[in-house]
């Protein structure tokens, strides 16, 4: 699953760590979502478009393999 999580963080000039707090998980959860390495959960996903303030879709995107 392809994500734009790193990109946001960027725009927004937080750490891994700072969306990490803010969306209740661990710094290595977020590295670990950012590397593609783990699929969020529903609730993840949902938190972390909220927080951004963008729908799912522009921060998740699912490959043809997934």
């Amino acid at each position: 699953m392809k994500n734009t999580i790193h990109v946001e963080r960027a725009i927004k000039r937080m750490t891994q760590a700072d969306l990490a707090e803010a969306v209740g998980v661990s710094r290595q959860t977020i590295n670990a979502l950012e590397a593609s390495k783990y699929v969020p959960s529903v609730v993840l996903a949902l938190k972390i478009a909220r927080y951004f303030d963008k729908p799912v879709e522009a921060i998740f995107e699912l490959e043809k393999e997934d």
